[in-house]
């Protein structure tokens, strides 16, 4: 009969091979970015690069990537490619129109698959987003939107106020520094002041006492008058 160190083996070695599960299924994850902003606004006629970056910490191989639009009334595919390995630039399998151009790159490991669009129009408002899909990865989907506004001209922003409120800022902390170098200067004045008169009155007491030939002063130093 087994006993029970043997019968919790299996039980274990399934807890381990679990947990190792799981820690390589956090490593086997896609991790895809549009960059900081959630917003952008481009100008009516002009051009706007959609950023896309991925990476996974266990590489990639025939890996898929597309760009999808979506606004109100609409859904497609803007463009659709893949990427055989880290030393394989991107390669585009299908383009919606001419105006988008693939500008990505894996060299350097920068795993880049942003798009320039070009010619914008009022009718490209909408959210933009990438899709990247790893076989390593048993082919599930990664993704990261980002939503433009096409505009017809950039509002420029008013910085006078918060100009202002810095000046205001740093006019207060100036003053309060300068209140502190003050206020220690003057501490050192009068430490410096009452040092000098502690010194004059030591003095001065001194003095008193020699000329009035108590102990201690030089009259006491004079030999006594012999009868």
């Amino acid at each position: 009969m087994a006993g029970p160190g043997v019968r919790g083996a299996p039980a274990r070695w399934l807890g381990i091979g679990l947990w190792g599960l799981f820690l390589l299924r956090g490593c086997l994850s896609l991790e895809v970015s549009v960059g900081k902003a959630t917003t952008i606004y481009a100008v009516n006629g002009t051009e706007i690069l959609l950023p896309c970056t991925f990476s996974s910490c266990i590489g990639f191989e025939n890996l898929r990537f597309w760009w999808s639009y979506n606004s109100s009334d609409t859904f497609k595919i803007l463009i659709d490619g893949t990427v055989k390995n880290e030393k394989s630039d991107p390669k585009v399998k299908l383009r919606d129109e001419e105006r988008i151009t693939l500008v990505g790159s894996t060299k350097e490991k920068m795993n880049n698959i942003s798009i320039l669009l070009r010619d914008l129009e009022f009718s490209d408002t909408g959210k933009y987003t990438c899709h990247v899909r790893n076989p390593r990865e048993y082919y599930l989907e990664h993704q990261a939107t980002i939503f433009l506004q096409v505009v017809d001209k950039l509002e420029v922003v008013d910085n006078t106020l918060m100009r202002i409120i810095l000046a205001v800022v740093g006019g207060v902390i100036g003053l309060l520094i300068f209140v502190l170098l003050l206020k220690k200067l003057i501490t050192f004045i009068l430490k410096k002041t009452q040092e000098k008169k502690k010194e004059c009155l030591v003095s001065s007491s001194g003095n008193d006492n020699t000329e009035n030939g108590l102990p201690g002063s030089k009259a006491e130093e004079k030999p006594p008058t012999k009868v």
